[in-house]
């Protein structure tokens, strides 16, 4: 029955995500909070797997989400749920290509879809950096400003968009040096 639901699941995920794998994130966080399947914070590393992974980003995720739910099994069908959706729309769209190319409102609908596919991207941004860069908990222990934010993660956060912006620096040897930082200051205790 879980496999059935997983199915489900990543097949609306799939047909709703318009904007790239990025756009799963807000199916995945109502997902977690709907099946607990997996928290919050497994998304954030499934973002940090799917981003220093080869592949799409989406299928990433879906492939990670559905190993957590169903081990192997679960994985490939998740992945395979959230492609099927957009190949039958892609096979349907490419049997009609020249009426969908020229359509008004076909133009106007991806209007639309634009800004709404950017705005679920930022939310679950959002989401994201409040698991990396924030610790509600130790604030809460502690009631001290200073406990509320996760300095490592915002100085490294920092200096890899600096290296991006400024540098242009290799996005693989951003990852690359994320994951040894990371590495390090777990054996460092830090």
């Amino acid at each position: 029955m879980i496999y059935l639901r997983l199915f489900i699941e990543f097949f609306k995920t799939g047909l709703f995500s318009i904007g790239g794998g990025l756009a799963t994130l807000p199916f995945l966080y109502e997902m977690s909070n709907n099946t607990h399947w997996f928290s919050h914070a497994d998304i954030a590393d499934m973002i940090a797997i799917s981003e220093s992974t080869p592949g799409a980003i989406g299928v990433n995720m879906a492939t990670y989400a559905g190993y957590l739910t169903g081990w192997y099994p679960g994985g490939i069908l998740a992945t395979l749920a959230l492609a099927t959706g957009p190949t039958i729309i892609i096979l349907i769209i490419s049997r009609f290509l020249d009426k969908f190319r020229t359509n008004r409102h076909v133009d106007n609908a991806f209007y639309g879809l634009r800004p709404a596919s950017l705005a679920m991207i930022t939310a679950a941004g959002v989401n994201v950096a409040k698991i990396a860069l924030v610790n509600i908990n130790a604030f809460l222990e502690t009631h001290n400003p200073g406990s509320l934010f996760i300095w490592k993660g915002i100085i490294l956060a920092a200096l890899i968009f600096a290296a991006q912006k400024k540098l242009n620096a290799n996005p693989i040897a951003c990852i690359a040096v994320s994951a040894l930082v990371g590495i390090v200051f777990r054996f460092a205790g830090a």
